[in-house]
């Protein structure tokens, strides 16, 4: 039953800048602790490793749980699960800031992560019932893709600021008072969505891609510090591989799978999917490095470190703005190559700087590297989005943003463990990440270039008519 005093109150605005604030706080936790790394590891006398365990622990229970938090959204109501993963993100955040040692602070971040997951998908399923016109729907989701983008351009000068002023915890305590206005507005203001066709929650599967993400994410940070043929290791190698198998056969024989794997049948949603793993694998590993490069070996302090982001991170909008022109002229092939080949000029020039390197003459890599991957990202949602079904828009969003964080985690784990195998010699061992960043994103633009269809022609040009107009159509 709907509540008639709930329906009568609800604002449209006040949804939007409550779900705003929510992936505000998502996305600048997946950035901000980026430059608090150097405080942390002074904090708690750890190694690359336990920085590596920081970053990853938010970022692989948000990718492993997404699909399943989207299922639970279409359950129990978008309203409910909203609120609950933002209690749930805001309490983590309080415990994150009061963590004593390494362990809680794992931990804390893990639980972060969990909240998040719950947030997302019900934040944008929020938005479709506050905005059911289309023409209003597609501009509030405009406006929260865009706010998303903005908090991803702040994360690192924002963390800068609070950790230089108020100390490391600082940048988890700032989300208690957002946190508290946004369930509060939610509660208030956000209209209760109806329940959708029930959806299975498919608890082998998550299981199984649970145990699979982390035995890949052990594999990758610490290998560094222990090498290949630890055992520790080695029995991570293998519990991936079998976990990964077994979730494959489960979800093929599923009658209501966490992942569809009929998704990936067409080749621009498995093409688009890869991109998108091997785009976040290339940006957040970089960002993980070049944060302990500017604070220990540039001697930045937090606040510089942050700035120091600001070429890479400040032109995600006008990017954004110009892959959809791109997108919409000429299919979302050209501006995936093209932002590609962009990024990974960028890295591989970075490959090159060391101690002595001045930050002028790291900038046109970070531009480059930043204005590449905001032509990717667009550009590959759009292409997932132009071939499924419209009933499996939205599993099929969620495929490609856990892709796209899977690749982080990957990332921050290989990244690292390329240092720790230097024996902490971090020059040696970023250079290495910054060629191997590179080297995904080459990759990534043959699969683009091979794995995208063609956009299909208009009709041919008339006589005289040039420029010939190209279709919209990318299919």
């Amino acid at each position: 039953m709907r509540d008639p005093a709930a329906a009568d109150r609800s604002s449209p605005t006040l949804t939007l800048i409550a779900t705003g604030i929510g992936v505000t706080l998502i996305i600048l936790d997946v950035t901000v602790v980026n430059v608090a790394l150097e405080r942390i590891q002074a904090t708690f006398a750890t190694s690359v490793t336990g920085l590596q365990w920081v970053m990853n622990a938010y970022t692989l229970a948000f990718a492993s749980l997404m699909l399943t938090a989207g299922a639970l959204g279409d359950r129990l109501g978008a309203r409910r699960v909203f609120v609950a993963g933002f209690v749930l993100f805001t309490l983590a955040s309080l415990a994150c800031g009061m963590a004593t040692g390494l362990a809680m602070l794992v931990v804390a971040r893990v639980v972060q992560g969990i909240g998040a997951a719950l947030c997302l998908p019900s934040s944008l399923a929020l938005l479709s019932v506050s905005f059911p016109a289309p023409a209003a729907k597609a501009k509030a989701v405009a406006i929260w893709s865009a706010i998303g983008g903005l908090a991803l351009a702040a994360g690192p000068v924002v963390g800068g600021i609070l950790v230089d002023r108020l100390g490391w915890p600082s940048i988890f305590f700032i989300n208690l008072p957002f946190g508290a206005l946004g369930i509060w507005l939610t509660l208030r203001y956000a209209p209760p969505a109806a329940r959708a066709v029930r959806r299975g929650l498919d608890p082998a599967g998550q299981i199984l891609a649970i145990v699979a993400l982390c035995g890949l994410t052990t594999l990758f940070i610490q290998s560094g510090p222990l090498g290949w043929l630890h055992p520790l290791v080695i029995a991570s190698g293998v519990m991936f591989v079998v976990a990964a198998a077994t979730f494959i056969v489960v979800e093929s024989r599923s009658p209501d799978p966490m992942l569809p794997l009929m998704l990936f049948r067409s080749g621009a949603v498995s093409a688009s999917c890869i991109v998108g793993l091997l785009t976040n694998f290339a940006f957040y590993g970089l960002m993980f490095v070049l944060s302990l490069f500017f604070q220990v070996v540039k001697g930045f302090s937090p606040l510089q470190a942050g700035l120091a982001f600001l070429p890479m991170t400040a032109l995600v909008t006008i990017g954004n703005l110009v892959a959809g022109w791109l997108t919409a002229r000429y299919g979302a092939r050209l501006p995936m190559v093209a932002g590609q080949a962009l990024a990974a000029a960028g890295y591989l020039a970075l490959a090159s700087i060391g101690s002595d390197t001045s930050y002028a003459a790291i900038i046109a890599p970070l531009l480059a590297a930043g204005f590449g991957t905001s032509l990717t990202v667009p550009s590959m949602t759009t292409a997932v989005l132009a071939h499924v079904e419209r009933q499996r828009a939205g599993i099929a969003s969620g495929v490609l943003n856990a892709a796209r964080q899977i690749g982080g985690v990957i990332g921050v784990g290989a990244f690292g463990s390329l240092i720790a195998a230097h024996g902490g010699d971090l020059i040696g061992g970023m250079r290495l990440a910054q060629l191997a960043a590179g080297a995904a994103l080459v990759l990534g633009c043959g699969v683009s270039a091979f794995g995208l269809p063609v956009p299909a022609r208009s009709r041919p040009c008339p006589e005289g008519a040039r420029p010939c107009p190209v279709s919209d159509d990318v299919m």
